[in-house]
């Protein structure tokens, strides 16, 4: 077994020794494990670096991405959530399959796991890892912009009893504003997906505000204030086209809830 601390601490230099293939192997296995230096530290940093430098080339990347989208239905917490980082990855460097795509949503929308940080299995972070690869998808031009608008509303708007934290909310917030900035998104489109939020708002249980409810404001101003100041992508900054119009929609749905403030 090769000495991935090693590798990490050496700059990420592949080992000569093995076959590439079974270097990629043996650390997607390891993105499965249950102790968050190895899995976290090693595996993930590893594999995302020779992503991001081109050291795989196509065939295995596409090997990898069938690998990740299987892993959606993984019995393990962690395998799951790991599994969109490293999709992203992938669909950042220009490789794209159809077939990753409904895997993620039904996982997406589905996950009851929504622990941020666990103090034995290190990050989780469904949400937010999830969000990461929502955003890459929602400005590939294969994907329908629309499509992942949708998924993260219903992602935020799915009962809970779990209110998000470490900044998750932030992170599915950027998901949503990057999306917005596709060129290709028709007005209706833009705000339409904004729709379900302003029914679930306007509608609140006689008993308190559930989780899902807080879940949502939370990422909806994160939203909003993308949208007005724009989008960080990289080393750019990006401008909704429909500004004006997604920020005046984000603000009537706000209102519904909080009409002290906007």
């Amino acid at each position: 077994m090769t000495d991935w601390a090693r590798v990490r601490a050496e700059g990420f230099e592949v080992p000569a020794d093995r076959p590439l293939v079974e270097l990629v192997a043996e650390l997607s296995g390891l993105l499965r494990s249950p102790d968050p230096v190895v899995r976290d530290g090693q595996a993930y940093s590893i594999l995302a670096t020779w992503i991001a430098n081109g050291v795989l080339a196509p065939e295995l990347l596409h090997a990898l991405g069938d690998e990740m989208a299987g892993r959606f239905a993984d019995p393990d917490i962690q395998a799951r959530t790991f599994a969109p980082l490293i999709l992203d990855s992938i669909v950042s460097v220009g490789v794209f399959e159809p077939s990753w795509v409904p895997p993620f949503e039904r996982w997406y929308v589905g996950e009851e796991d929504l622990r941020g940080h666990d103090p034995k299995l290190g990050w989780l972070h469904a949400i937010a890892h999830g969000a990461d690869l929502l955003g890459t998808l929602g400005r590939t031009l294969a994907v329908e912009p629309v499509e992942m608008l949708r998924l993260g509303i219903g992602r935020i708007l799915t009962p809970t009893d779990y209110v998000l934290r470490d900044l998750e909310d932030d992170r599915l917030g950027h998901a949503l504003a990057s999306t917005l900035t596709r060129a290709d998104l028709l007005e209706t489109d833009a705000t339409a997906w904004l729709d379900p939020a302003a029914r679930a708002l306007g509608n609140p249980p006689p008993d308190g505000v559930r989780p899902e409810v807080t879940n949502t404001m939370r990422t909806l101003r994160a939203v909003y204030v993308l949208v007005d100041q724009g989008v960080r992508i990289g080393d750019t900054v990006r401008q909704v086209p429909h500004r004006e119009l997604v920020r005046a929609k984000l603000a009537e749905v706000l209102r519904t809830a909080t009409p002290y403030f906007l």
